[in-house]
Formats: structure tokens, sequence, C-alpha cells
């Protein structure tokens, strides 16, 4: 608009000939912006090329007709309505029924939906509270052999990101069961006892979503009361709140399998035991820019300290 009405103006000092040499414009459209400008600068801008009618608009006799009908029938549906009014001479689609309505605002109201607000994660106190675990299908790309399905399992620590990783050629609950067993062990043996493990809905964990077994419990299940390990189930189709073993899986997509190929279940598990020992202790922000394996050793020392301090 104000390059229109610097054109305007050059225009009526100097002559539409010279504007339309300075500013590369055609004599027509110098002509047709000197004709609208009145002075002011809203008189410049682009205005609505719609037109006013159409040989195929609605009639004020249909109009009527779909005014009277919804007035009567407010809580009739669109189809119906529709049906209605074409036993009654309307010629009309659906499509046309449809854009008219919403034109004349004959739909009812949305009722307001409350807003989700949800409520604040439980954060972690100390290590082993809770394990996130959850299951990552290696991309096709990185395996050689076509006939070849590999997955990776992860267990990680909530509180000190500590994870376990583990590769397996099938994704179901006996590998979700012997993948507990093995990374119980693991984080053990660094001194972190597991109390709860936190688990999609996924049938390699639960039965839950089961049609005929929801009341039969899986080897995952079995293995985690037998471990006295309590088994938390997310809301379904939440992965949010299993999102730092999901942020990991992104890392691991990145760092990992961008730039990997495997030629057997076991160069998986070789290469993907060196990946673990990398991701354990590269620094991380949630952490104070500590690796989770400096981070768990710094709370077992902090520990250690307030525990003979209570004894002196």
């Amino acid at each position: 608009m104000k390059y229109r009405q610097s054109l305007v103006l050059y225009a009526k000092k100097y002559g539409v000939n010279r504007a339309s040499r300075k500013y590369n414009k055609g004599r027509s459209y110098i002509y047709f912006w000197l004709n609208r400008y009145d002075g002011s600068l809203k008189s410049l801008a682009c205005q609505s090329r719609r037109p006013h009618s159409h040989p195929n608009q609605h009639t004020e006799t249909e109009l009527k007709l779909i005014r009277d009908m919804r007035r009567r029938n407010p809580d009739l549906g669109m189809i119906e309505l529709w049906h209605r009014l074409k036993q009654r001479g309307y010629t009309r689609r659906p499509e046309s029924l449809f854009r008219i309505m919403r034109k004349l605002r004959l739909f009812p109201p949305q009722k307001k939906q409350k807003k989700y607000s949800p409520k604040p994660y439980e954060q972690m106190t100390y290590p082993g509270q809770r394990i996130q675990i959850d299951v990552k299908v290696v991309p096709r790309k990185c395996i050689a052999d076509p006939e070849l399905k590999l997955f990776q399992y992860t267990a990680i620590d909530e509180y000190s990101r500590l994870r376990y990783l583990g590769a397996y050629e099938e994704q179901s609950t006996y590998s979700s069961a012997d993948f507990l067993q093995k990374a119980v062990t693991w984080f053990k043996r660094r001194g972190v006892s597991v109390e709860c493990v936190q688990t999609d809905n996924g049938f390699e964990f639960t039965n839950r979503f089961s049609n005929g077994k929801r009341d039969l419990q899986t080897l995952f299940e079995v293995t985690s009361a037998s471990l006295g390990i309590k088994h938390k189930l997310i809301r379904p189709y939440t992965p949010r709140h299993n999102g730092k073993v999901e942020r990991s899986h992104r890392e691991d997509q990145k760092r990992f399998y961008s730039s990997h190929s495997f030629f057997s279940q076991s160069d998986f598990a070789k290469q993907l035991t060196i990946h673990q020992a990398r991701t354990n202790n590269y620094p991380m922000r949630p952490l104070r820019w500590l690796s989770p394996v400096e981070f768990l050793v710094q709370f077992v020392c902090q520990f250690y300290n307030l525990f003979w301090a209570v004894l002196k």
C-alpha cells in the first residue's frame, strides 16, 4: 500500500509516463490506482474479488425453506435434513446445503471442551526407584541380511539416566522377561536395586488389551513379580509418559543407527555394548552436565557422607 502511494504521488507530480518508466509499471496499472486513490492509505488496499452474486446461488425461497426446516428440527442431522428438504422440492447437493448452513450459522454451537491439564510428573528421588523399559525396532537399512530382524531393548533409570541395552532377534514376552532379568542383575552390580519398572501396553509386556488373554499374565509380568518388582503401565496411547526412554531412542537413531550396519545378532550385540558404554559416559544437561555414571557416583558419595555424619 505504501509502495502504491509513492507511485501515485510520483505520477501526480511528474506524470504517468515518467512514473511508468521509474517504477517499471504499465500505464493502465497506474491509472487504475490513480482513480481509486482518495488521499488515504486504505484506499490503496487490495479489495476482495469475490463476486456479489452467482447464477447458481440459493434463491430466497430455498433459503426460507432451509431456515424453516432447521427451526422446526434443531437437532436433526444434516443428511436427514437434506433428505427431508429434497422431499419438499430441494434440488441441491448435500455439499451445497452444508456450505449454506455454515454461512447462515445454522449449526448448533460446539460445546466448549474442558482443557486437558496433565498432572505434574512424579520426580524420582534415588536410583532404582523406577526404571523405564521399551523396545526399538532396528531400521531395515542398518541390517545387511534382508531376512534378519533385530530389536533393541532399553532400560533407563529415571533418576540417573543410566541405561542398559539388550540385542534380540524377536520382540516377545520371552525376550522381555529375559531382558528384565539381565537388566536387574546389571543394575544390581552397580549398586542400584530396581523397585519398579514402567512400560507401555505392548503385548510383549502385558495382555491388557488382548481379547482372549486379558486375565492371563505374560511371562514378563510373572518374572517381575518373582523378582519382587512392581510393574507399572503407562496411560494408553501416551508415549510421553515413557518420555525418558523414548528420548534416548531418538538419540540412538541420530548417533548410532544413522552410521552403523549389522551383519548378525552377535555383531549387533557387540556394537550395542560399545554404544551403551559411550552413552552412559556422555554428559547430559538434566544431570547438570554430568554423565549418568558420574551422577550415580556423586549420589553414592553423598549418601555415604550423610550416613557417616549421622553415625558420628
